[in-house]
């Protein structure tokens, strides 16, 4: 059995950043749990080095664009190489086995009739990579994903007919339960692809650095466009255009993005691989982003997580384990340092390295340190059953990449060992003479601690070695095999003395980021002396003409291909929902908003923004620290008028 996982291929116009670190930390954690059932694994990361804004970033800095490529992609590469990640190969977009793997893709769908030649006229983000129609851009020209200002762009293009892919997308999603998860990106994806999809410029004119059309086609001035290129890394890296030699391993079992890349490698992708002939990946699955003590990420605030500083200070393996437990895959997450320590000492400490504390305390007393599982369905059949219980269905929520339900079902097996010392208090059994059924306790929670230690060991791989080496049991197929799909317990062993896995952290050990300042209030002195504005004074009549009211929000998503705003329904007690478009999905979540209230202006206007109705506007307070919605106190009637 073979198995394919990969990361998206990182941008190189900037050093990796946390968000890099949490996909690449699941891909590894996949791929090591695939290796451990005994499959033929494959993981693949790497850079995309290609496209106008790595050109213009190195020119900016005054090197050529591959020296500048060659710096941040050795940054990521070596990243990677102290997380110890298990990558098969790291592949840049500037090799040259990469380029003719694209020249020949490029043949074979231009073969087919996949491929025309035209005019292109739209509007360029840079940035994004992008191009957008005019109904597309934000009301002052900007880019709907980042806001960045766009440039209208006329030129010759080849064109990709995604148009004629439309309806096997479609049914792609329908037949392929699994085929994008979470459910939630899979609407998003089908709603998008719902709207109708136009055919893809592949190519430009305007700039050179990316990889050159077939010599075949004599058409130099084209280079082909980001995403047609570094998509393709996906088969290229298997020798596809070569050798086919890894294209074995190909669909890939599951590909790993952020949320933001999702439409790329759940439309795009698919599509070139149908033109292609070649079978669609597993699963796409999509993450969402990290803030920081709430708030969103970024240079100027200088409150960008290092994923290396963090891994230094609290441990690459703590580390690990806090990004894929914290929070539910798919949902933005917040990295905080006492959030971080909390797991770290409640957590691992307490319950998982406490837990191996105590063995080897009891088996100590009891046994010199000598640990026989002859007598634990003698005496604790019914704990341990419950044990297997969820070990039979916990590999479930790993297959659908939920890390965070995978932790957690684990950790109810440890919590089950540790109240199971506290419920038969084996050191009475010991003074009350039941000493077999003393030694049978700490043989059961043992047995416990080393399944759990073999299904942790793809997110925690060293911790749990020397968990194994303690315990004398195999850490590979052999150990999985026997733990955990025959539900085999333990040999008689003797236990060695573990120094301690977690030691408790007491303070923060990285400096936080300078919170950002509220505004300077005036002093008594000023407030006397400061005169009131008359420009824009409004009468108590024209105030009254707005009509303020209290909604509740009962259905809330993110608007495809924005990167601010989420489409609401809300209940102002008219008998039916009004559906308002707000800019706030950088603060707050579609989820977070379903079944609250909120103040809205309700006389509007109705107004498109994107295409789409809204009826209405949220109010909302802006400084400094972020945004902040206005709310009623308490909860109050829906359509309650405020003022």
């Amino acid at each position: 059995m073979k198995s394919y996982v990969t990361t998206p291929i990182y941008y190189v116009n900037d050093v990796p950043h946390i968000g890099h670190a949490y996909t690449t930390i699941i891909a590894d954690t996949m791929a090591r749990y695939y290796r451990l059932k005994g499959s033929d694994t494959f993981l693949l990361t790497g850079t995309d080095e290609h496209g106008q804004k790595i050109e213009q970033a190195a020119k900016a800095r005054g090197f050529t664009p591959k020296v500048y490529a060659d710096e941040i992609s050795g940054k990521f590469k070596a990243l990677w190489d102290d997380f110890d990640i298990s990558y098969n190969h790291f592949i840049r977009t500037t090799d040259e086995e990469h380029k003719r793997g694209v020249q020949k893709a490029f043949e074979v769908m231009l073969a087919k009739g996949d491929i025309y030649k035209g005019e292109y006229e739209g509007f360029y983000c840079v940035s994004c990579e992008t191009f957008f129609t005019e109904t597309q851009l934000l009301d002052d020209g900007g880019c709907p994903d980042c806001g960045k200002p766009t440039n209208l762009v006329k030129e010759e293009s080849y064109f990709f007919r995604l148009s004629n892919y439309q309806d096997k997308l479609l049914e792609w999603y329908h037949k392929e339960e699994k085929c994008v998860v979470p459910k939630g990106k899979k609407n998003e994806v089908i709603s998008f692809v719902k709207q109708g999809l136009r055919d893809l410029s592949i190519t430009r004119t305007s700039f050179d650095w990316g990889v050159k059309l077939p010599e075949s086609m004599n058409d130099p001035r084209h280079v082909m466009y980001v995403w047609l290129d570094a998509l393709l890394n996906y088969i290229t890296a298997l020798g596809y255009g070569k050798d086919d030699a890894n294209m074995g391993y190909w669909p890939a079992s599951v590909q790993l993005v952020g949320k933001d890349i999702l439409r790329f490698h759940a439309i795009y992708w698919p599509a070139f691989l149908m033109s292609l002939d070649l079978p669609l990946p597993k699963h796409v699955a999509a993450h969402g982003w990290w803030t920081r003590n709430g708030e969103k990420m970024s240079k100027s605030k200088g409150n960008v997580v290092n994923p290396k500083e963090v891994a230094d200070a609290y441990g690459l393996e703590n580390f690990r384990f806090f990004l894929l437990r914290e929070v539910p895959f798919g949902q933005d997450g917040d990295f905080s340092q006492k959030a971080l320590i909390d797991r770290i000492n409640s957590d691992l400490g307490n319950e998982f390295g406490n837990l191996l504390n105590r063995i080897i305390g009891m088996s100590g007393k009891y046994s010199a340190h000598v640990i026989d599982s002859a007598d634990v369905k003698k005496f604790y059949a019914k704990e341990l059953e419950e044990a297997h219980v969820i070990l039979r269905v916990v590999e479930n929520y790993i297959q659908e990449v939920q890390t965070n339900r995978y932790l957690e079902e684990l950790w109810k097996v440890l919590t089950l060992a540790n109240q199971s010392i506290t419920i038969h208090e084996p050191w009475v059994k010991i003074k009350e003479g039941k000493t077999e059924e003393a030694l049978a306790l700490v043989a059961l929670v043992a047995n416990l601690l080393a399944k759990v230690a073999v299904l942790l060991s793809p997110i925690m791989p060293q911790t749990c070695q020397k968990i194994a080496q303690g315990m004398h049991f195999p850490l590979d197929k052999e150990g999985y095999d026997a733990l955990i799909a025959q539900e085999t317990l333990l040999a008689p062993f003797t236990i060695e003395k573990v120094p301690p896995l977690f030691p408790r952290i007491e303070e923060e050990r990285m400096d936080s980021p300078e919170p950002t300042p509220p505004p300077k209030e005036t002093s008594k002195e000023t407030s006397k002396e400061a005169k009131v504005p008359t420009e824009g004074l409004v009468d108590v009549k024209e105030f009254f003409k707005s009509q303020l009211k209290i909604a509740t929000i009962v259905e809330a998503e993110e608007v495809p291909k924005s990167a601010k705003l989420l489409k609401l329904q809300v209940d102002l007690g008219e008998g039916a929902t009004r559906q308002i478009i707000a800019g706030i999905k950088e603060h707050y979540s579609a989820q977070s908003l379903v079944g609250t209230q909120v103040c809205i202006v309700a006389n509007l206007k109705p107004a498109k923004i994107m295409g789409l109705e809204s009826h209405g506007m949220l109010l909302a307070a802006k400084d400094g620290t972020g945004l902040c919605l206005m709310r009623p106190e308490t909860p109050r009637e829906s359509g309650a008028s405020v003022g």
